[in-house]
């Protein structure tokens, strides 16, 4: 939740008599309540809504719908817990078989025979009607809005289903559209005026605002309200009254003599970038509880503010204060659009070289907003969020032009080292996304630009337009303003499937904010109560946690001793650190689980470690107390797939003991996989006697993914099985990658043959792709100069330039997220 988000009782009340004064009057009681209601909602709406960012308003607007829905049992606790949560501690024995499982994964038809558990009054036979008609339910999940339609069910008029159940059916047939289901539901439930968010002018604020309520624009990266300020202040009078500060180091005296001032003459202040100011703002909180209780201050005085979201920034100023949002156009034209407003056609004609210049200059501004814009696709666009910003693109326009006046030809390399090393890849910090970086500016800087007809995407939607020495930079302006207002992944060299990616995390987002403030209340279903729910689960958990690991009974392989040494086999080390991170893990998992069940019961102390996991395992979370300190291991699954995923991780530590080391590993079970690889190198190193720092992989790829049809070891190395590919698939016929089925998200990877080669070159014919652990690919920054979530990359054929690879984000995951 953004720290600014920040509202005060006090600020309620005030919103709340205004509604009473401004509500339709009449005599009939229920009619003036429903007036009543109308304005109050529609007021806080709009009154809280102009202090929230773009994205956080559907939710805001969601979160409104649903309560009422809630106090009218229109929802029951079940179904929102469904939403939120998922499908609890449901018990899915009895859930009608899967019709066809090609089409519906089995969680997806878990949560199917959930809706119609949690929803018995309207959709008791909802599997049954399913079934029985799949044809109509796979047009209607084929369709491109499927929020818009009717459902095709069979059920009488009576049993006819709220929205909110296709909102839940969303969710589990198709995620990508829950979204617009989402928003389907609010414009259902609140119409228009809760989906359309109108911008609030400075007028407006002026006019809810007094001498004693400051106004706080709360701001965003490339956003400055101060010439809006501006101009509302010659509009009223005030310019010559206004005094505005960049708050900083030594700024804060200035800073008080200027608002002390203006208080008794009745003047203006803004005080700018008050979150560059930290140390002033206890300051400033005193500064404006004095305004609350001076009489002095004249009635014409204003305080003006504007910081960046900052967990600083005084919250008693939040809270009473009157907010805005200040944020830049979205999207990519408005981003090319933008970089184009202070460009003039004298600094678009001012070279020797103008042809060239132009359209460099605008492959520049192409590149920059493409490089922005790719931050909307997660981890596909970026491993990490960079803050790209206008300086980085005004110092590559400068040393552009200036290269190109010197006499000569165009220094290109010179140019992609300058802008991509050190004025854009200054900013980047994982190794991969520099790679990526590097990869979407040589598209741009490149000779190929000065061509008529070269175009920046596939399908030529996108490129430069016909230079001239005639166009003017509104010429320009207009050719930008051509291009779509959605753009395509394909202006991003992404495949289809990354706008999938993007809705689903939206989806994603809305509802973590939702589930994050929730109060406890019943869990999965049937009522429970908050404490009855965890106590179950707790105590499931506990009785099928598996035992611990131990090397008794322990094949004679698997902790083999060398003779000639006398030391273990570096499997055999690797296998010994494994169980016993498990072995750390169940242990802290009995304890805690005990414990909870304790202190729920009231017997000790419910402390505050003891309190965040009951809210997770209400929440069907993994608790920290189980991760934190490397307990356990990364994983970003819902605590009912992980459970499960864990029992599968120590089934395969127990058979390795018992049975010996396997044909093929699953890589995904380790704790630390990359401890394990070097194990594999140092029992190579050891056998040949070849120093290990001159081993890494050479990798070949088998013709299956299904490791249970592989009936031996392989000749040389091991085999590694369990990956996922993401942004990419693999050609079985042509054993190549391959691009991803449009909807299909991960496909799973072959198993791969890893083998240990000495003084292995690179071979830059293939794609180096990238291994991570989760699909979020950050992680700590280590010392190589990758993150920690990083494994290692695998060498990959293609029979398309590796590039194209790279700007889809093509990697390889040891797990996904269900």
């Amino acid at each position: 939740m953004n720290p600014m988000y920040q509202f005060s009782l006090f600020y309620y009340v005030r919103i709340f008599n205004k509604c009473i004064d401004m509500a339709e009057k009449h005599d009939e009681i229920d009619v003036r309540m429903q007036y009543l209601q109308v304005s109050i909602m529609k007021n806080i709406f709009m009154n809280v809504c102009r202090g929230l960012f773009e994205d956080d308003k559907l939710t805001f607007s969601f979160i409104i719908a649903t309560s009422f829905q809630k106090h009218t049992s229109e929802i029951s606790a079940a179904e929102w817990s469904l939403l939120l949560r998922g499908i609890g501690l449901l018990d899915v024995t009895q859930r009608p078989k899967n019709p066809d499982p090609d089409f519906f994964a089995e969680k997806m038809w878990d949560f199917v025979y959930a809706i119609q558990v949690y929803s018995s009054d309207r959709c008791g036979r909802l599997c049954e009607s399913i079934a029985s008609h799949m044809d109509e339910w796979k047009e209607w999940l084929s369709a491109e809005k499927p929020h818009k339609l009717t459902l095709p069910l069979d059920f009488d008029e009576e049993e006819e289903l709220h929205y909110f159940q296709t909102v839940l059916l969303l969710k589990a047939l198709c995620p990508e559209k829950l979204i617009f289901g989402i928003q389907e539901h609010v414009w259902r439930a609140l119409g228009d005026n809760f989906i359309i968010f109108p911008t609030a002018t400075v007028q407006e604020l002026y006019d809810d605002s007094s001498k004693s309520t400051p106004i706080v624009f709360v701001l965003s990266t490339g956003a400055d309200p101060t010439s809006m300020l501006l101009r509302f202040a010659q509009e009223m009078g005030m310019l010559d009254s206004l005094g505005v500060i960049s708050l900083g180091q030594g700024q804060g005296p200035k800073a008080i003599k200027m608002v002390d001032e203006a208080c008794k003459a009745g003047h203006w202040v803004l005080l700018q970038n008050c979150h560059l100011y930290k140390s002033f703002m206890p300051t400033l909180e005193k500064m404006c509880d004095n305004l609350e209780e001076s009489n002095l201050i004249h009635k014409d005085f204003r305080l003006y503010l504007t910081s960046m979201p900052a967990t600083y920034f005084p919250v008693p100023v939040l809270q009473n204060g009157i907010k805005l949002t200040i944020e830049p156009p979205k999207g990519f034209r408005a981003n090319v659009l933008r970089s184009f407003m202070t460009v003039t056609d004298d600094q678009l004609n001012d070279s020797a070289k103008s042809s060239e210049w132009k359209r460099i200059q605008f492959g520049l501004k192409f590149f920059h907003a493409v490089i922005q814009e790719r931050r909307k696709f997660g981890p596909l666009g970026w491993n990490i969020r960079y803050e790209f910003n206008d300086s980085d693109l005004e110092a590559s326009s400068t040393i552009t032009h200036n290269m190109l006046e010197l006499d000569g030809a165009i220094p290109w390399d010179t140019l992609l080292f300058v802008i991509g090393h050190i004025n854009y890849g200054g900013r980047v910090t994982d190794d991969n996304d520099r790679k990526c970086l590097l990869a979407i500016l040589e598209q741009y800087v490149t000779p190929s630009i000065l061509k008529e007809d070269y175009s920046f995407s596939a399908s030529g939607l996108y490129k430069c337009p016909t230079t001239s020495d005639t166009m003017s930079v509104e010429d320009w302006r207009d050719f930008v303003k051509a291009f779509p207002l959605s753009e395509l992944p394909e202006v991003f060299g992404m495949h289809s499937n990354a706008n999938i990616a993007y809705m689903i995390q939206e989806s994603e987002k809305v509802l973590n904010v939702v589930l994050s403030i929730q109060p406890r209340e019943g869990g999965g279903g049937g009522g429970k109560s908050s404490e009855e729910t965890v106590t179950e689960l707790a105590h499931e958990q506990e009785s099928r946690l598996p035992s611990r690991l131990t090397s008794e009974n322990a094949h004679p392989s698997s902790f083999a001793i060398v003779e000639e040494t006398q030391l273990m086999i570096s499997l055999g080390t690797c296998l010994t650190q494994e169980y016993g991170r498990f072995n750390g893990l169940l242990n802290q998992m009995a304890s805690t689980l005990v414990t909870l069940q304790k202190a729920v019961k009231g017997i000790i102390v419910m402390t505050g470690e003891l309190d965040d996991m009951f809210n997770s395992l209400l929440n069907n979370q993994v608790p920290n107390i189980w991760i934190k300190g490397g307990i356990g291991y990364p994983s970003l699954k819902p605590l009912s797939s992980w459970f499960e995923d864990m029992i599968l991780r120590v089934d395969f530590f127990k058979e390795w003991i018992e049975n010996g080391i396997p044909y093929a590993f699953w890589l995904s079970s380790f704790y630390f996989p990359q401890g394990f690889l070097t194990s594999v190198l140092q029992g190579h190193s050891r056998k040949e006697l070849i120093p290990v720092d001159q081993l890494s992989f050479e990798f070949s790829m088998v013709e299956t993914e299904d490791a249970q049809e592989l009936e031996t070891a392989p000749e040389e190395g091991i085999y590694i099985h369990g990956l996922f590919m993401d942004g990419c698939a693999w050609d079985y016929e042509d054993m190549v990658l391959a691009d991803q089925e449009f909807g299909v998200m991960f496909t799973r990877c072959p198993v791969i043959n890893f083998i240990p080669w000495q003084d292995k070159v690179a071979n830059k014919e293939k794609y180096s792709c990238p291994l991570y652990k989760t699909s979020v690919r950050a992680g700590t920054l280590s010392t190589t100069g990758h993150s920690t979530n990083y494994v290692l990359s695998i060498e990959l054929e293609t029979n398309v330039q590796r590039s194209s690879w790279i700007l889809k984000g093509a990697a390889l995951l040891t797990m996904l997220n269900d």
